[in-house]
């Protein structure tokens, strides 16, 4: 069963990006380097609720 996931920047809390994940597979959170418009680079995003 695939799972919503939304990544949130670390720097600036903006929720940016929405992806797919294996609940099962993957039981701990997403963490992924992203380009955030609002920062203007690229920043860690990590899962939010």
């Amino acid at each position: 069963m695939r799972d919503l996931a939304i990544l949130a920047c670390t720097e600036c809390k903006n929720r940016n990006y929405t992806t797919t994940r294996n609940k099962k597979t993957t039981t701990e959170r997403l963490e992924k380097v992203k380009f955030c418009k609002f920062c203007g680079k690229r920043t860690t995003h990590k899962e939010t609720k």
